[in-house]
């Protein structure tokens, strides 16, 4: 059972003292300047603003007491009458008053005798302390003084709004710079990945005007792979195994594609795409392009040899080449998508139907543009389903 009287409201009450975030707080000007003014009106030695917690009388600011006093217990607190009963309390003799005359403050040292209190009331009506001042010695007051008191209560409690309106000012500018850096690192991870999925310049375009427009570029080059027998791969590999494969080649691919500056357009199925010469657009293209073909096929080179060491499927690819314009943008809004179109597409994928497994055939136009740096054989005109005959060559590897 409790030791002290508390108001019907106290659990309201000590949330509410809690929600001003002033308990165990710095003195204050603000507070310590009304403190002094309450004791010069009142004519008292000692003037105290408090704090009513749930079992401590804790002082926010004081005038004529110790600096290391800073709270009594509640049980002993005179305040704690003026907190229950919500207004002014004037004692003139504590030592005559049948409700304090056996409080160990009036009793023994510092022997109080004087009290003024008045509620400090929020609000919501709940009285959360007291401003008050003390004698040790018996006095009366006037009415003007009381009243004094009392508009000083009133000036603790717009102090004490004001401060937890700065409190959530802060707190809400707190809370508005987190979520502004988190916006930020959202918006930074949203441009990481579109780097990722767009080539740089596209991204940026996208980012900066909310689309892309189509552009024309006179000349870059094309390569397709597809796998041979891939449809029999299935059936011989659980779909677990061979996506995992697939994902960890078009890895490969991928990496050789950022290493030679070449843009990786998509995969659709076991088809890989990619393209040279769209962002930076130098002349030099189809010669990285034909060097991170070889490279791709090094690659599957290496990993089929291990796989036949342990009499698992190999994988053979086909590559195909070639050089001319094309169109490239951004199609969609959902789920946007950069490709490119055109003539040389088509013939590209050409290439790659009409090569053979473990060779890169590249077209006439892509001969031309490599013929000083990739060697080559001719094949001769291969008749096409599309196109007719064309003239092929199959880089020397």
């Amino acid at each position: 059972m409790s030791k002290f009287q508390a108001p019907l409201d106290e659990n309201l009450r000590i949330e509410t003292l809690k929600s001003y975030e002033v308990l165990d707080t710095a003195p204050e000007v603000c507070f310590d300047d009304i403190t002094e003014l309450a004791a010069e009106i009142l004519g008292c030695p000692v003037s105290f603003i408090e704090f009513m917690d749930a079992d401590r009388q804790w002082f926010k600011s004081k005038y004529g007491l110790p600096e290391d006093l800073i709270e009594v217990p509640r049980d002993i607190a005179i305040c704690n009458t003026v907190v229950c009963q919500g207004n002014l309390l004037c004692v003139p003799d504590l030592s005559q008053d049948d409700r304090f005359r056996s409080n160990p403050l009036v009793q023994a040292e510092p022997n109080i005798r004087f009290y003024a209190g008045a509620p400090l009331i929020t609000p919501n009506g709940q009285a959360v302390g007291t401003i008050c001042s003390v004698d040790f010695k018996k006095r009366e007051i006037s009415v003007n003084q009381q009243e004094a008191l009392k508009k000083l209560s009133k000036q603790v409690m717009t102090q004490l709004e004001l401060r937890r309106t700065l409190i959530e000012v802060k707190d809400s500018l707190i809370a508005r710079e987190k979520l502004t850096e988190e916006l930020e690192e959202e918006k930074n991870n949203i441009k990481n990945i579109m780097k990722k999925v767009l080539p740089v310049n596209i991204a940026v375009e996208l980012q900066e005007k909310q689309r892309v427009e189509p552009k024309y570029i006179d000349e870059c080059s094309v390569l397709f792979t597809d796998f041979v027998g891939f449809t029999k791969l299935t059936e011989k590999s659980s779909p677990k195994n061979l996506i995992e494969l697939l994902h960890q080649i078009f890895c490969k691919f991928d990496e050789i594609c950022r290493k030679n500056k070449i843009e990786k357009i998509k995969t659709i199925g076991d088809s890989y795409m990619c393209v040279a010469g769209i962002v930076d657009e130098k002349k030099d293209h189809a010669n990285r392009l034909c060097k991170a073909a070889k490279e791709m096929l090094a690659y599957l080179n290496k990993t089929n040899i291990q796989r036949s060491k342990l009499k698992m499927p190999i994988w053979e690819a086909r590559f195909g080449i070639h050089t001319g314009p094309v169109i490239c943008g951004v199609v969609g809004e959902d789920k946007f998508t950069f490709d490119i179109w055109g003539d040389t597409v088509n013939t590209a994928s050409l290439m790659e139907q009409n090569s053979e497994p473990g060779k890169i055939n590249i077209s006439e136009t892509t001969h031309l543009r490599t013929q000083k740096h990739v060697d080559s054989v001719e094949r001769g005109k291969i008749l096409t389903t599309k196109k007719g005959a064309l003239k092929m060559y199959f880089v020397e590897f």
